[in-house]
């Protein structure tokens, strides 16, 4: 490793914990889903919040970034098909109303649903797009991203995991059903004010 690697490593995995284990629409669902499923259930939502984010990286490492500098209106669409399946999330995370895990009518996110999420997910796109542009790991542009994405990979998963298992350590608290009704209300509430920052930069570029 050169000096310049061990530098920025511990910076970029630092900067990757803080953004991984920081409340957002991961972590919110997360939470909803260890309360509403169970912590083994939701094991293929956190591995595929991991691969989504590792993909997006190296994607954004290699050029993907440019392309959105050079054409202002695949962002703007980007942001708008956030915006509208957020809001399609926290109503879903609102009428959730079963805390048991054979309940065939509810069903957690899926490994591909969950790493497709991550592309109209404005916190993963923040967190990728700054530490590409922040950190470097290599001269090579493909060893850089995908040294950079193994990093983050690393650092995400048993991040995003603390916060199925804490929904799942308050499940007990939320068996009365006007209370876990109360609770996905809450989360529900807790994702829709993670976009508003998206919305109004998208409402300010009209």
């Amino acid at each position: 490793m050169s000096p310049t690697v061990y530098a920025a490593l511990p910076a970029a995995m630092t900067f990757a914990l803080v953004m991984s284990i920081t409340p957002g629409p991961n972590n919110t669902m997360l939470l909803a889903s260890g309360v509403n499923f169970g912590f083994r259930r939701t094991l293929p939502h956190m591995a595929g919040i991991t691969f989504g984010c590792t993909v997006m990286m190296v994607a954004i490492g290699l050029g993907l970034g440019q392309l959105f500098e050079r054409v202002p209106g695949l962002y703007a669409a980007l942001e708008a098909a956030s915006v509208a399946y957020l809001l399609y999330l926290a109503w879903k995370i609102a009428t959730s109303r079963s805390l048991s895990v054979s309940n065939a009518n509810q069903r957690p996110m899926t490994f591909l649903q969950a790493a497709a999420f991550q592309w109209v997910n404005p916190k993963a796109w923040m967190m990728a797009l700054t530490g590409v542009t922040a950190f470097r790991l290599n001269d090579d542009l493909l060893i850089n991203a995908v040294s950079l994405a193994v990093a983050f990979a690393i650092v995400n998963l048993p991040s995003v995991s603390v916060w199925a298992a804490f929904g799942v350590a308050v499940r007990r608290l939320l068996s009365s059903s006007a209370v876990l009704r109360a609770f996905n209300w809450t989360m529900a509430a807790l994702l829709v004010a993670s976009i508003l920052p998206t919305l109004k930069h998208g409402l300010q570029s009209l």
